[in-house]
């Protein structure tokens, strides 16, 4: 009984981790704190220069 349970188990996260490769998230990439500030100055520098 404990081997079958075992393949089975296996066999079914091998499934799984298949599965959840195959649908993207729809989560947005992380974007550092630091890499936030920069863009921002940068958005900022163009502002000012487009004003100018």
């Amino acid at each position: 009984m404990n081997r079958k349970k075992k393949i089975k188990s296996t066999l079914l996260a091998k499934k799984k981790k298949a599965n959840a490769k195959l649908h993207k998230s729809n989560k947005p990439k992380y974007i550092s704190k630091a890499e936030r500030e920069r863009l921002a100055e940068q958005a900022q520098e163009n502002i000012e220069n487009s004003e100018s």
